[in-house]
């Protein structure tokens, strides 16, 4: 089933990136602008040259009423896409998130200025979001608590209209989304300083579920505490990504203070507001839900420190025109002169790229390995049909753990 923001077949139907059709402008040599001219404020473009604070302000406020009556319009025919498709439909069935991207990646190409793309985006995704949640609320599953990473990629690639649940371990979120208690899951896949979360890559060897979106999040760190220096830190507390991340700094700053790993950075902030000397490495979300005091600020190691998450679903959707697709493959005889090689030529014969490659132990026999494979393009691709059909015919182990759009931003 479509969602709201599906592509509609009737002429009549709007789309978010739909031109609005201008009002009537002035004449050139028509009279001054007043303040409060109806015309004047409603035109779409229109610059009140040379008007007073008052005529803008009029200009705003008719603007903002523009504005929201065709967010109303849009979300009156998101509420036809649900009655259209059934009337006891969950929000789950309307969700497509390459139809998301589609839309995100429109209003990309024709942003001007002077919003900077990252807010056009954060704008569009948030009426998705409130669009979709009329139907009902998705619920997401992310490691927790409150004030982590993960739930800042959840509100990235989700909105902010969802039910965000947050769970404690990487597998429970697996399991949650397997049982259909979470719609979807949100999980850490690798960070670009210190790479690989390989328990959820584990996972993946047993679940069923796939891969249906990714999230890059810009990760800055900062050091929070109840305390006002650093003299009075005992220990910092942070997940061990969290505290990797930002090695080089505690090496200098606080050379012997002891460092504490964790579940989440947002324990170590729940620890550093409960226990007299404890600090915390998290986001500054997290200093404000624990009311810590910030001690220093984007305290890790490389100025792009991100980190990229894997959307967790179901089943597999449609092309989006910009995707990745993820791949786990073995041989019978890992350790085999050339059997790498092999799982890799077909991609190398119909010109398919591969972005990436992790191994990990197959838990069947010692020193035996499964290969997990990131490349361009959707399996539905006509290059990617081909090489993936002939990858098969020599891999002992062939799955393809998702093929979804690449992130926006």
């Amino acid at each position: 089933m479509k969602r709201e923001t599906d592509k509609g077949k009737s002429a009549r139907k709007p789309d978010a990136g739909a031109k609005v059709r201008p009002a009537k402008t002035l004449p050139a040599k028509a009279r001054p602008p007043k303040s409060g001219d109806p015309e004047l404020a409603a035109a779409p473009g229109a610059t009140p040259a040379g008007a007073g604070l008052g005529n803008i302000r009029d200009s705003i406020d008719a603007i903002d009423a523009r504005i929201h009556g065709l967010l109303n319009e849009r979300a009156r025919f998101a509420q036809l896409v649900g009655i259209s498709k059934s009337a006891s439909g969950k929000a789950v069935d309307y969700y497509r998130p390459e139809r998301e991207a589609e839309v995100l990646r429109m209003a990309l190409k024709r942003n001007q200025g002077p919003l900077r793309d990252e807010e056009i985006v954060r704008l569009f995704r948030e009426i998705m979001s409130a669009c979709l949640a009329q139907q009902e609320p998705l619920k997401v599953a992310f490691l927790g608590p409150e004030g982590t990473f993960t739930q800042a990629a959840v509100l990235k690639h989700f909105g902010s209209s969802v039910r965000a649940l947050p769970l404690t371990a990487i597998d429970e979120i697996f399991h949650e989304v397997e049982g259909g208690v979470a719609d979807f899951g949100v999980v850490p896949i690798e960070n670009s300083s210190e790479g690989t979360v390989n328990h959820t890559l584990d996972m993946f060897l047993t679940s069923g579920l796939k891969i249906c979106g990714e999230v890059e999040l810009r990760v800055s760190h900062y050091l929070m505490g109840k305390m006002s220096d650093f003299e009075a830190i005992k220990r910092v507390c942070a997940h061990p990504q969290g505290l990797a991340q930002c090695r080089a700094w505690l090496d200098e700053q606080l050379p012997e203070v002891e460092r504490v790993a964790v579940s989440s950075n947002a324990e170590g902030a729940r620890r550093a507001r409960d226990e007299r000397g404890t600090a915390a490495i998290a986001g500054r979300t997290a200093a404000e839900i624990y009311s810590l005091k910030v001690l220093a600020n984007e305290i890790e190691d490389r100025p792009d420190n991100t980190t990229r998450f894997l959307v967790l679903g179901r089943k597999l959707f449609s092309s989006s025109g910009a995707d990745r697709t993820t791949l786990l493959v073995s041989t019978a005889d890992t350790d085999d002169s050339g059997a790498l090689f092999q799982l890799l030529e077909p991609f190398a014969q119909h010109r398919v790229n591969m972005t990436r490659i992790e191994s990990r132990p197959s838990r069947k026999r010692k020193w035996d390995y499964v290969f997990f494979i990131d490349i361009e393009g959707h399996v539905s691709d006509p290059p990617v049909a081909k090489a993936l059909a002939a990858l098969e015919l020599r891999a002992s182990l062939f799955k393809v753990l998702g093929s979804y759009p690449r992130a926006v931003l």
